[in-house]
């Protein structure tokens, strides 16, 4: 008994490890789904969408698979030749037969960096391709999404979406797969490799098995956990600086400073947290995994030494210091890759968490979208129509309510009201930003449900109150990176009125635009806006309170353009300034989403209706204005 007390010792601490695990597993078991272990995709659901991506690569794959079978070569050999070495050196030998054994060592272990090397390049590559692919499908579904669903998703979560978790999965097919693959197939040709040299000493080595099994499973628990706090917190502190980057403007004029960092610093801490927890969970198991191995090692020294040096026969196999020494070997590459399969199952966590945020976006179904059999149109005429049409952005609160009116191709509509009428939200509708509730509208008497989106979007061209500038140049944000020729752009400037400011910039038209335009003043950006819908030709015009912000000098300038676009096509002005739409073929005025009257400028004020109260208190403020 007193022989075999150092191998009770190591089974008393292994039983006393694995009862602690077992039961601080236990204790949260039942708490899995307030503990947020659950997820809503299974692994193998998970699995199958990623191997789509990687199908179109599946010969690169092969190829990766030889070349590993290649380089885990020197896992499975090299023991057998120390130990062999091992069993020469310690009888009279040749030095020939040294050399042999060494260059036959030296060209295994060449052959095996060799195939690591362009394994790690193919998979490079390929991975990034894949990559590629991935976040062009998920930026190209953001694209397809309606205005109300990205209006609900935080813009910092879809950037998250789109770098931080693809990221996470390129690491996947890059090093996380095939690094699993090599390591269980190394972890099985150590296992026949030992089985073979000595059974006995396998057996005992085997015995450590189920308690990794036990603690990678619990493991398992754990670090799910721990990557899913890593990432939500991840997403939180990108969609708080994505929202307060971009007003820290109105930040700093409410001397706001200290309550957005204590906000900031809270989601900092939490974020901190969860990444230390992550830490923790990772750092009790590796070296609990590593003391399985010393433990072992310490059995096999144990039990290898006290037969060689005692001459025993174990199980008709005698011990030899060669298969002492081959085994040594065997079982620190038996373990090294249980404990690289951890870190491996750690990152594996992390892309499967990644993808499934992924999938949740791709998943998501666009609220408009073409219906089976819609049309393309080449061009169109601009009718415009609105038949008892009722809509809603919140169930039962309708902004909208029974609206019909005609527009004519080539005429001009006004739309006026007060804030909330639901002026704006009729050219939204117009667009299918939004879908409507109830009722029709049309298109040169088309249903525009049975219009593709991308085909009625075509013929519109939208100038709205803030304009949106993209960071690049004057001459990009004007053609849109579409194909125009410097005689088209200036053309389009000219039209309405934008040279004079673009020439007296230093760069012309290569002027650099910085990000949303904030190095141009809002006419400036507003004349650009102008110059972009004009170049692109569009038959019906859209101006939604695009004269709100601009000085009287631009307003000029502006009103001169308008009357020349009435020559392009059907215009729908939404105006803040009455004065404005004087010109239009009729006038709609909206209160509380229904119109209450319409007509032509002079009609309404004839008529002495909610137009004309509108129209002479706002004559008589500007006139007050002018005074002072």
């Amino acid at each position: 008994m007193r022989d075999y007390f150092p191998l009770i010792v190591v089974g008393a601490i292994v039983g006393v490890l694995s009862v602690v695990f077992v039961t601080a597993y236990a204790l949260i078991k039942n708490k899995k789904e307030a503990l947020g272990f659950d997820r809503a995709m299974k692994d193998k659901e998970i699995i199958k969408r990623l191997l789509k991506y990687a199908k179109p690569f599946w010969k690169s794959f092969v190829f990766v698979g030889v070349l590993m079978l290649l380089s885990i070569s020197y896992d499975i050999i090299s023991p057998l030749l120390i130990g062999y070495i091992e069993g020469i050196v310690k009888l009279a030998f040749e030095l020939s037969e040294l050399y042999i054994i060494v260059g036959v060592y030296a060209a295994v272990l060449v052959v095996s960096l060799v195939s690591t090397y362009v394994q790690a390049i193919v998979l490079q590559r390929t991975g990034q391709r894949i990559l590629s692919k991935l976040r062009e499908d998920v930026f190209t579904h953001i694209e397809s999404l309606s205005h109300a669903q990205l209006n609900s998703i935080p813009v910092g979560k879809l950037v998250t979406r789109v770098t931080n978790d693809t990221n996470a999965i390129s690491m996947m097919f890059t090093n996380i797969l095939v690094s699993l693959i090599k390591n269980l197939f190394v972890i099985f040709g150590v296992l026949v490799a030992m089985l073979c040299l000595n059974y006995e000493l396998t057996l005992m080595v085997l015995c450590f098995v189920p308690f990794i099994v036990l603690f990678t499973v619990i493991f398992r628990k754990f670090s799910r956990r721990a990557y899913r706090k890593v990432k939500d917190g991840t997403t939180d502190i990108n969609t708080f600086l994505s929202e307060n980057l971009s007003g820290m403007k109105i930040t700093q004029a409410f001397n706001r400073e200290d309550k957005k960092m204590q906000e900031f610093s809270a989601k900092n801490k939490s974020l901190a947290s969860a990444k230390q927890r992550q830490i923790f969970v990772f750092g009790i198991f590796r070296p609990v995994v590593y003391m399985l191995y010393i433990s072992s090692v310490l059995c096999l020294l144990y039990l290898g030494g006290k037969g060689y040096i005692d001459n025993v026969s174990f199980l008709g196999q005698t011990l030899t210091s060669e298969i002492i020494v081959t085994f040594y070997m065997y079982v620190s590459k038996f373990f090294n890759p249980i404990q690289s399969l951890a870190e491996q199952f750690n990152w594996l966590q992390s892309a499967f968490a990644s993808a499934e945020k992924i999938f949740t976006i791709l998943d998501l179904k666009p609220d408009v979208a073409d219906t089976e059999g819609a049309i393309e149109l080449d061009k169109i005429r601009g009718e415009i129509e609105f038949r008892d049409v009722w809509f809603c952005y919140v169930e039962n609160e309708w902004v909208l309510k029974g609206v019909s009116f005609k527009v004519e191709a080539g005429k001009t509509a006004a739309f006026v009201g007060s804030t909330g009428s639901g002026k704006t939200t009729i050219l939204s509708l117009l667009c299918r930003n939004y879908d409507i509730c109830r009722g029709q509208i049309l298109v040169d008497g088309i249903d525009i449900t049975k219009i593709k989106i991308a085909s009625l979007r075509r013929h519109f061209g939208q100038m709205l109150q803030d304009v949106f500038l993209f960071s690049g140049t004057v001459r990009s944000n004007i053609v849109l990176y579409n194909d125009y020729s410097d005689e088209e752009i200036r053309r389009a400037c000219d039209y309405v009125n934008a040279t004079p400011f673009i020439e007296k910039l230093a760069n012309k038209f290569d002027e650099p635009v910085r990000e949303r335009g904030n190095n141009f003043s809002a006419g400036q950006r507003q004349l650009l806006s102008f110059a972009r819908t004009v170049i692109h030709r569009p038959s019906v015009m859209i101006l939604d309170e695009a004269t709100a912000n601009i000085d009287t000098e631009t307003e000029r300038l502006i009103q001169d353009s308008l009357e020349k676009m009435k020559n392009i096509g059907t215009m729908l002005i939404v105006a803040h300034r009455l004065s404005t739409i004087r010109g239009a073929d009729n006038i709609i005025v909206l209160s509380h989403g229904e119109i209450v009257e319409q007509g032509t400028h002079a009609k309404l004020i004839e008529n002495r209706g909610r137009y004309y109260k509108l129209y002479t208190l706002q004559a008589h403020r500007e006139q007050i204005e002018s005074s002072h």
